[in-house]
């Protein structure tokens, strides 16, 4: 039986060693708040079954803006410490009680999938496990007046990172006992479990996985980021239903009021599975129908929400973000400008990107062909999808 795995995403802090209004996890990367990658990441991950964000009170709104449209649990006040805040996700997941938790901070970004599924893997081994880098440099340990008493044995130390995987129970435990015994001073959790009696494997971590502390960090890390989806794919694709009996269509996942209905397998919303065929184009991964068949009867009056969601999970295990979505539909009727906001709102929450990268436009054929004669609809997308270059 595979164990249920849920994640701790630690955003309580305030970030005061990094200039500007915000606490450091939600300024923007590449136009992106920092917390987002960690929650999309998360979110989209195979292995992940919940993922539960532990916020500062006066964040609530910051973060619901850079959660919007991802899977993601209600989030939980943090406490004045990190160790308070790590325990308060626990306690929040305790209800459901997961086999394995994986706690990250916020502030490490370039986290991969790869890196979540080798900790997933290794506390399934072990029941406690944490990515480390190796040293390279050599480490003196120094006295009161800064004069070098000895050398460290770099080959025994490792650069500590996150996410950081354990039982759940155990770490609920260990979490626990420290809150009784007064201690609040463990800077990681592997160092908590250490103090609880835990035994903790360290598995290979990623250079690339740093942690944004300082106003050189985000200089470097925007680089970093733009220069990591340098790989710019454009997609097309195009939808066509015929109408039939009814008294609404859907259209970019809203309900759109006309005489008649469409003809499909699905809800026949040609408008995301427009989007749906333009991303998986621009990722060379087939098309709607490859991974969502008529002759298959799950998908049978299916709301096509789930296509467009299972699309940018597609770009998003790449390590990819959709940039842009263009859409236009061609009908006669029903107008779609006074739905064309909604539908922009809509089509941003399901794809998990800003409203501004979203377009929708409609236009008529002139009363030429089946769409001017009134016998369907259709619509042509654009997706613009970032890539890093590895794939």
């Amino acid at each position: 039986m595979t164990s249920s795995v849920a994640a701790v995403i630690v955003a309580a802090g305030r970030g005061t060693r990094v200039g500007g209004d915000l606490p450091k996890q939600y300024r923007t990367l590449a136009g992106e708040p920092v917390i987002r990658a960690s929650l999309s990441l998360f979110s989209w991950h195979g292995e992940i079954g919940a993922v539960q964000a532990v916020i500062h009170r006066d964040d609530v709104a910051a973060y619901e803006a850079a959660a919007k449209g991802l899977k993601v649990m209600s989030p939980v006040f943090g406490g004045v410490t990190r160790q308070a805040s790590v325990r308060a996700g626990l306690e929040a997941l305790s209800a459901n009680s997961p086999d394995i938790v994986l706690v990250h901070d916020a502030a490490r970004p370039f986290c991969s999938s790869s890196l979540v599924s080798r900790a997933i893997a290794a506390c399934r081994e072990t029941g406690a496990a944490v990515p480390g880098l190796e040293v390279t440099d050599t480490i003196k340990r120094i006295d009161a007046d800064g004069l070098v008493t000895g050398t460290v044995n770099r080959a025994e130390l490792r650069s500590v990172q996150t996410p950081q995987a354990f039982a759940f129970p155990a770490l609920l435990e260990a979490h626990r006992k420290a809150a009784a015994a007064g201690r609040d001073d463990f800077t990681d959790d592997a160092a908590l479990a250490e103090w609880a009696g835990l035994k903790v494997m360290a598995f290979a971590g990623e250079a690339g996985n740093t942690k944004l502390t300082t106003d050189d960090d985000f200089a470097r890390a925007e680089a970093k980021r733009i220069a990591s989806l340098a790989d710019l794919r454009t997609g097309t694709g195009y939808d066509v239903h015929a109408f039939g009996d009814g008294d609404h269509i859907m259209l970019g996942g809203v309900r759109v009021s006309h005489g008649r209905g469409v003809v499909g397998h699905s809800d026949a919303d040609v408008v995301l599975h427009a989007i749906v065929d333009a991303i998986l184009g621009a990722l060379a991964d087939g098309d709607i129908g490859k991974h969502f068949p008529p002759s298959d009867m799950r998908w049978k009056g299916a709301s096509s929400d789930q296509f467009l969601k299972f699309a940018v999970e597609r770009v998003t295990q790449r390590g990819g973000r959709v940039a842009h979505i263009d859409v236009t539909v061609v009908c006669e009727a029903p107008r779609v400008g006074p739905y064309r906001d909604a539908m922009r709102v809509r089509i941003a929450e399901i794809a998990g990107i800003a409203v501004e990268r979203v377009g929708i436009k409609a236009t008529t054929s002139e009363k030429m062909g089946f769409t001017g004669r009134g016998e369907g609809i259709a619509a042509m997308a654009t997706a613009t999808v970032r890539l890093p270059w590895s794939w």
